[in-house]
């Protein structure tokens, strides 16, 4: 069964860190593109960071130096770090792979708050 499962999203105060997971199933995950995405209340779905398969990464201005993506082959698994977060961060977090076609997880929340 294809398919992305997110965790680590909750609820954290400012200047707080939480580490998201993104857990791939039935791909050939070394292939992929695996990237992080999203959404605030309304609002339209952002590009937060994306790493490629050779380990280029890439970030949008918003998070560049606070946030970090990297990636686990041998356990098929992409991580966005978060460090130093602020209440605009607060967002429905999506993971996304792509290769040849592109796949989506069904998102974590993550709330920043005091």
């Amino acid at each position: 069964q294809v398919q992305l499962v997110e965790s680590g999203g909750g609820l954290v105060q400012p200047g707080g860190s939480l580490r998201l997971s993104c857990a791939a199933s039935g791909i050939s995950f070394r292939l992929y593109r695996m990237g992080w995405y999203r959404q605030a209340p309304g609002k339209q779905r952002e590009l937060v960071a994306t790493i490629t398969s050779s380990g280029s990464v890439d970030y949008s201005n918003s998070v560049k130096g606070r946030f970090a993506i990297s990636r686990d082959n041998a356990k098929k698994t992409a991580y966005l770090q978060m460090n130093n977060l602020k209440p605009l961060d607060t967002a429905v977090y999506s993971c996304n792979a792509y290769w040849v076609r592109e796949i989506w997880g069904q998102g974590t929340q993550v709330t920043v708050s005091s």
